[in-house]
């Protein structure tokens, strides 16, 4: 098993920046590529960003040029630098694992974390 918790989140205003963190216990974190998702009230959980060992990433178009996904294997953490955030960013923001190569999909992901409140204001 792997535990994820993240933290990080909070009310904003439009246009502030805010970072998520994630830190990973119970497997050897670089084998797994960490993906960031999210949901908003009535909505389908969606994919947010995916990064890998060896600094690649993968960002939906809606955070494009706001959001920094990286990771740092020493600390076996994973963060989400937002940026320029916007009322339409409000969610509930995910961490999770996938052994192996990146995916967008979030079933195929095998561990999440508890997830931490975005609220953005406008």
């Amino acid at each position: 098993q792997m535990q994820l918790v993240e933290s990080g989140g909070g009310l904003v205003q439009a246009g502030d920046s805010l970072r998520l963190s994630c830190v990973a216990s119970g497997r050897t974190f670089s084998n797994y590529a960490m993906g960031w998702f999210r949901q908003a009230p009535g909505k389908e959980r969606e994919f947010v960003a995916v990064t890998w060992s060896g600094g690649g990433t993968v960002y939906a178009d809606s955070v494009k040029g706001r959001f920094t996904a990286f990771r740092d294997n020493a600390k076996n953490s994973v963060y989400l630098q937002m940026e320029s955030l916007k009322p339409e960013d409000t969610a509930v923001y995910y961490c999770a694992a996938k052994y192996g190569p990146p995916r967008l999909k979030s079933y195929e992901y095998d561990y999440w974390g508890q997830g931490t409140q975005v609220t953005v204001s406008s």
